[in-house]
């Protein structure tokens, strides 16, 4: 899916996965955007937030995740968000 002029403030708020990952957290921090993979671990039952910020390029927007760099790509006509290590995304 090619995404082409995303509006990252269109993007703000809870998705939630379509997979069953980590649910994702996207919110504005100054002039930059953030995104928060959400882990749960199943034994203690808390959160560990892992804080990434979404950058661009000539190619598009992207996340440093686990060193690697992971797409980020938005669908407006289905409202779908697509973390490309991660899978695809519904607004919560």
């Amino acid at each position: 899916m090619k995404t082409t002029n995303i509006i990252l403030d269109r993007l703000v708020g809870n998705w939630e996965s379509i997979n069953l990952n980590p649910t994702v957290i996207i919110y504005r921090n100054g002039n930059s955007y953030l995104l928060s993979v959400i882990h749960m671990n199943e034994m203690s039952k808390q959160a560990n937030p892992a804080t990434y910020e979404i950058q661009e390029d000539e190619d598009g927007f992207f996340i440093n995740y686990n060193l690697k760099r992971t797409v980020v790509s938005y669908d407006t006509k289905l409202d779908i968000l697509t973390i490309s290590a991660l899978g695809d995304y519904m607004r919560n």
